[in-house]
């Protein structure tokens, strides 16, 4: 683990703020030059996506905060040391959602065709957060077996563990492979956005059970897990909503 990548006296450089840093550059980069070709204006995407990095980061941290709230209330100072990381994704992704409803509305776009543009990038962003992690040593997985080969220690921790960031990140990058190809080949509109949720939650739900660092509070599962549930549950059930729906009206054209 390599948690601060360079020092110089009292300027100091973490790791996992300088990959949150390249994810959020990457990503805001890739949809400014893409939303053109969605019709969108690219100046509005980068107030936008300001809006999502902010009211983000504040959403992932309180949730965190609140799992885990004995450690804080011992020591309140601790929840603004960010830099230790200790972000939980489904509490930034609500507060985000919410304030990015928010703001395309007062913008006057419509949401759906956004979110086609920006939730493959988000992946993208979300596949550096992850490397950070594992240069953190946050996210750890559980002890792994023998025979696991990529198995990770830390400094702290000389027990080797399953490398759940490193899971993590690959699927991320799979899931921007995925969406970035299904994003010129859409149907519907909403149909990318919902495609991420989806994706995205069945990845989580599955690496949680490898990490250590969650506790487990209704039938041996995470937080986060059952999230996952209700987050899978709803895109499947509003993207068949939507693909009825574009479906009929296709044939009413015909």
């Amino acid at each position: 683990m390599h948690p601060i990548l360079l020092k110089i006296g009292p300027f100091t450089i973490y790791s996992y703020g300088m990959m949150v840093a390249i994810g959020f550059a990457a990503a805001v980069f890739s949809i400014y030059r893409r939303a053109p070709k969605f019709q969108i204006d690219k100046n509005k995407m980068l107030d936008l996506c300001i809006i999502i990095l902010v009211s983000g980061i504040v959403g992932a941290r309180l949730l965190y905060v609140l799992l885990n709230l004995p450690y804080y209330a011992a020591d309140p100072i601790e929840i603004f040391k960010l830099s230790k990381g200790g972000l939980v994704w489904y509490g930034g992704f609500l507060s985000a959602l919410g304030a990015a409803v928010l703001y395309l509305r007062m913008a006057k776009l419509d949401f759906w065709s956004v979110m086609d543009l920006v939730t493959p990038y988000f992946a993208l962003g979300q596949a550096f957060g992850r490397i950070g992690c594992l240069l953190n040593g946050c996210c750890y997985g559980l002890p792994s077996d023998p025979g696991c080969m990529l198995a990770v220690r830390s400094v702290n921790d000389p027990t080797p563990r399953y490398p759940v960031q490193i899971y993590a990140a690959v699927a991320l990058f799979l899931i921007f492979l995925i969406l970035r190809v299904w994003q010129d080949r859409k149907n519907f509109t909403g149909e990318i956005a919902l495609g991420y949720c989806a994706l995205y939650s069945y990845k989580r739900f599955l690496i949680e059970f490898l990490r250590a660092d969650n506790p487990r509070i209704l039938f041996g599962l995470t937080m986060s897990q059952l999230i996952s549930i209700a987050v899978l549950f709803m895109a499947i059930v509003t993207f068949l909503y939507k693909a009825n729906q574009w479906k009929r009206k296709n044939s009413h054209l015909r």
